[in-house]
């Protein structure tokens, strides 16, 4: 897929005016966003990202906007399982109600340009050297089995070498100011903890994408596709955010799902890996043609039907955990 560099800045522009219309409207009057807006922009971004698949389809052909499609799935999967240490976040640094949509916004903003880095440094690298696609697909394979195998585990914020370098550099207020992100106090600037919680949320969301690039990567090697998908993903996250709330706690089933897709890609890789291998110490650097490879459509398969069954899974047993409370609560009200 060969893009212009015109349509690389076409793209890049466009989905700034996007995150520079949602900073002008919602966060003109800062405000606690309910449900209902939420949703209306969690529909919008959903209409965005199949607009551009659809694009992509009429201009690329159907295998491009089948690939991005399924990298845009994967992405969002990945990204809700990673709200849980967003709300874990917003409460250890108590950030107010009304701050929190900018605080995601800016924190967004900064991983989306870090991953940027990390997109490029991918693509150059297997453009380069055939081992990397079995270094992703070990890491997928573990990334997959450590989240089924912790999945009880309860999420844990801890501040990074990032956060701590940072609080030993600059002056730090204890509270807020608005949205500010300094005040000047006794003629010396500080620093508010707006700003440390965006950086929080942007060094946080980076290590996440340990996991979401060498995925996406098992799925598409287009550095485009896999820098919109990512982009699409992360700009429906925080609108996510404030729309699923304390749901996604009833989400008990998607770490398992997460990590059946992880460990599909990883195994995915490793035969199209070996089906166009040119490791000397692997076939004597021959390509193993009788290997299989799972295609695209399988893919975007597999990924569809993993996390629909995964969610309706998780609402058919909370739901009946949230019967049998209410039945127990109703039992002890009874008069004895």
């Amino acid at each position: 897929m060969d893009v212009p560099a015109w349509v690389w800045l076409v793209t890049v522009g466009a989905l700034g005016v996007l995150f520079a219309l949602d900073l002008v409207i919602v966060d003109r009057k800062p405000h606690e966003v309910g449900m209902g807006e939420a949703a209306r922009w969690v529909v919008f971004y959903l209409a965005c990202a199949a607009a551009f698949g659809l694009g992509l389809w009429l201009f690329a052909g159907s295998t491009f906007a089948v690939e991005y499609f399924a990298g845009y799935l994967t992405e969002y999967s990945l990204s809700v399982d990673n709200l849980f240490i967003f709300v874990i976040i917003m409460s250890a640094f108590r950030v107010p109600a009304i701050q929190q949509h900018r605080v995601l916004l800016i924190g967004i903003v900064l991983a989306l340009a870090m991953r940027g880095l990390f997109i490029a440094a991918g693509a150059a690298a297997i453009s380069h050297f055939s081992w990397v696609f079995y270094l992703f697909a070990a890491l997928l394979i573990y990334l997959g089995w450590h989240q089924i195998r912790h999945r009880k585990q309860e999420a844990e914020f801890g501040e990074n070498i990032v956060l701590r370098a940072l609080r030993k550099r600059i002056p730090v207020t204890d509270e807020y100011d608005g949205s500010r992100l300094t005040v000047k106090r006794d003629g010396k600037r500080w620093f508010t903890p707006m700003i440390v919680v965006m950086i929080a949320i942007g060094s946080v969301d980076l290590v996440f994408a340990l996991d979401s690039i060498p995925a996406i990567f098992g799925l598409t090697q287009e550095a485009f596709l896999v820098f919109t998908a990512n982009a699409f993903a992360l700009m429906g996250l925080r609108q996510l955010y404030f729309l699923l709330g304390g749901l996604l706690t009833r989400l008990v089933y998607l770490p398992i799902g997460l990590g059946v897709i992880l460990g599909f890609i990883g195994v995915k890789l490793v035969l199209d890996a070996l089906h166009e291998n040119s490791l000397p110490f692997v076939n004597d650097g021959q390509p193993l043609d009788s290997v299989p490879t799972a295609g695209i459509g399988l893919s975007l398969a597999v990924i569809v039907g993993v996390l629909l069954a995964t969610t309706v899974a998780s609402v058919y047993k909370t739901r009946g955990h949230r019967r049998g409370a209410q039945l127990a609560c109703s039992e002890a009200l009874k008069p004895q």
